[in-house]
């Protein structure tokens, strides 16, 4: 068991630095830029991801936005079960975001994404009708890159297929880009 923790930790390790930090800086910005001119952001996901995005939306929505003049919008598309339910009952479960998107996004808003497969159907098909309505969209993805990685206007790839240590590291990269503004005055100022 040790030596299998051991690895498990090792594999972690190397998942973490196969992050391109220019993207999350990049991404970073776009948060800040969606922020200045009060913009909405989304976040979404399925399953462990699903969970990744609320996470993301609570620190961005609570402790980053405490640190700053002025209150970032942000939503996770991913915690209202009755509307998804509803819409995946009545439509298909491939519309569940879209559809609350078509509700909620202005061209100018932001919508960014973790998903380790990057092929989530509900997920591309939400990032297709974004592109086409000017809302800017970043995808988290695994190795595997997916039609996300294609479609995304940023992408940020973890590199490994493990669904656990890809979730893990896309939940370090939420954390980064809660904290910079946090812990980054230049990033606090409107």
């Amino acid at each position: 068991m040790k030596t299998w923790l051991q690895n498990y930790i090792a594999a972690q390790h190397r998942a973490l630095e196969s992050v391109n930090l220019e993207a999350i800086e990049r991404l970073t910005q776009s948060i800040q830029s969606a922020w200045k001119r009060d913009a909405q952001v989304f976040a979404l996901g399925n399953g462990g991801s699903a969970a990744n995005a609320s996470h993301f939306a609570t620190d961005l929505g609570k402790c980053s936005s405490d640190a700053l003049p002025r209150r970032v919008r942000v939503l996770s598309l991913t915690d209202n079960t009755a509307w998804i339910t509803a819409l995946g009952n009545d439509y298909s479960y491939e519309d569940c975001f879209l559809r609350q998107l078509m509700n909620f996004a202005r061209p100018g808003d932001l919508l960014i994404a973790a998903s380790v497969s990057g092929n989530s159907p509900n997920l591309v098909k939400a990032f297709e009708w974004a592109r086409t309505n000017g809302v800017e969209t970043a995808a988290l993805v695994g190795a595997k890159r997916g039609r996300l990685s294609e479609i995304a206007n940023q992408v940020l790839v973890v590199e490994d297929t493990h669904y656990g240590r890809v979730e893990d590291v896309q939940m370090h990269i939420l954390h980064m880009l809660c904290y910079a503004f946090v812990e980054l005055p230049e990033l606090q100022r409107p």
